[in-house]
């Protein structure tokens, strides 16, 4: 008879607490999607608010890949186009519930928005502190990192429903 196979040992918190890593996995699943779709239903609202469209100014006057928002619509305009995109992608985002396709789209869109903003980083005067080597300001740099985090997120959003959608069928 063979000896019993002995299964590798954690520690006792972590094999009991294993038993809930696919709960806790799905149910940080869930949470993602819909804070990410929160996120831009949020941010996208705000660009229709003044104080908003001010704010942005350096941010997007400075990127040679947006600045031009403000030359076709003006600053409000700009603001306004952006706020459409990003409450349209967090509303196909939070289509991951019924149709993973149009999240797909929406996690596409997201990783589009977070790679522009990111870039921003380098092209927005003040988001580095002088002297320093990638020291962030405390202002818009500490701003804009957050976007390399919500640009993962999106790749992730986009990598579920695309995963949703050949686990489920969907036509």
């Amino acid at each position: 008879m063979p000896a019993a196979i002995k299964r590798p040992t954690h520690g006792l918190l972590f094999d009991r607490l294993g038993v809930y890593a696919g709960a806790l996995m799905q149910a940080g699943d869930w949470a993602l999607t819909g804070t990410i779709s929160l996120i831009f239903l949020w941010f996208g609202s705000l660009k229709f608010l003044s104080f908003e469209q001010e704010g942005l100014k350096p941010i997007i006057s400075n990127n040679p890949l947006i600045s031009w928002l403000y030359t076709v619509f003006g600053v409000a305009g700009g603001a306004q186009f952006l706020g459409v995109f990003e409450i349209t992608t967090g509303m196909l985002i939070a289509c991951r519930l019924f149709n993973p396709k149009l999240s797909a789209l929406g996690g596409a869109m997201g990783i589009w928005s977070f790679s522009l903003t990111v870039t921003c980083l380098f092209t927005t005067p003040g988001a580095f502190q002088p002297g320093y080597v990638l020291a962030l300001s405390p202002g818009v740099g500490a701003f804009l990192v957050k976007d390399i985090v919500l640009f993962s997120a999106c790749l992730w959003i986009l990598g579920a429903s695309l995963r949703d959608v050949r686990t489920r069928n969907v036509a």
